[in-house]
C-alpha cells in the first residue's frame, strides 16, 4: 500500500503561482511513477503530469504545458507540481496518484490521494 496526501492548494488571482506537494508513505516511493490529476465540478477526472520512477521522463497535458512542472524527490518521498501563469480554468480538486508507468490515464495509478482544492480567481 502507498499512501498519498497533497498540499499546498488554494485561492490565487489569474496569472497567479502556486506549488503542491504530495507525500507518499508505506511502500518505496521511488519504485512508482506518479502522477497528478484534476477534477472540475461537473467535469470527469483529468491527466494534469506525470513524472517516472527517477524523475528523467516528465508528461503534460497540452492544456498545461510550458506552465506547470512536475519534479519528485524520492529522498523525501514527495512528488511536486509548480503551476504558474494560473488560469482560472485550472480551477479544480487536485489529486496525486502512484502507478507502475506515467501514463496519462486512470487506470495506470495504483493509489490516489484525496486531493487538494485549487482555486483562481479571475
Amino acid at each position: 500500500q502507498v499512501q498519498l496526501v497533497e498540499s499546498g492548494g488554494g485561492l490565487v488571482q489569474a496569472g497567479g503561482s502556486l506549488r503542491l506537494s504530495c507525500a507518499a508513505s508505506g511502500r518505496t516511493f521511488s519504485n512508482y511513477a506518479m502522477g497528478w490529476f484534476r477534477q472540475a465540478p461537473g467535469k470527469e477526472r483529468e491527466f494534469v503530469a506525470a513524472i517516472s520512477w527517477k524523475g528523467v521522463n516528465t508528461y503534460y497535458a497540452d492544456s498545461v504545458k510550458g506552465r506547470f512542472t512536475i519534479s519528485r524527490d524520492n529522498a523525501k518521498n514527495t512528488v511536486y507540481l509548480q503551476m504558474n501563469s494560473l488560469k482560472p480554468e485550472d480551477t479544480a480538486v487536485y489529486y496525486c496518484a502512484a502507478g507502475h508507468s506515467p501514463r496519462p490515464f486512470l487506470g495506470a495509478y495504483d493509489y490516489w490521494g484525496q486531493g487538494t482544492q485549487v482555486t483562481v480567481s479571475s
